[in-house]
């Protein structure tokens, strides 16, 4: 861990109030330690986390990630029912979901466009509109 990922990622921290715990600051240095934005799931960081020598569960990288999630850090992606990834940019924006390898990337913004969305029933709100574009090989 580098003195300017730890700097980075004991800022990251702080912007939302979280007590910088040796596991959040461990988990927090693979998230954002080199300035890039991640999209990982629990069981990648997981496996990054004991690759770089913690010993951390994964329980207690799902928690981290779900206490990441309650304060405006991460955001969830769910591509399917059973598979969430965590996505460290916090701006609206589309996702590729690459299917037959797992991966979810950005997905160009300025080419999206919505044109209209459904009226929603009264007392409710849009919230936010998640659009993940499920791709696949073409058959060569």
């Amino acid at each position: 861990m580098t003195p300017e990922a730890l700097e980075r990622s004991t800022k990251w921290l702080a912007q939302a109030d979280l007590r910088p715990t040796r596991q959040r600051l461990s988990l927090a240095t693979l998230l954002v330690g080199d300035g890039e934005h991640r999209h990982v799931t629990a069981e990648g960081l997981h496996a990054s986390s004991v690759a770089a020598g913690d010993k951390v569960s994964l329980a207690t990288v799902y928690n981290t990630l779900r206490a990441f999630c309650d304060v405006g850090l991460v955001q969830e992606v769910t591509v399917d029912g059973t598979r969430s990834y965590f996505d460290t940019r916090m701006d609206d924006h589309p996702h590729f979901y690459l299917e037959g390898c797992g991966t979810l990337t950005d997905a160009p913004t300025a080419e999206l466009q919505i044109k209209s969305l459904p009226e929603v029933p009264e007392g409710y709100e849009i919230a936010k509109v998640d659009v993940v574009i499920r791709l696949r090989k073409t058959a060569s």
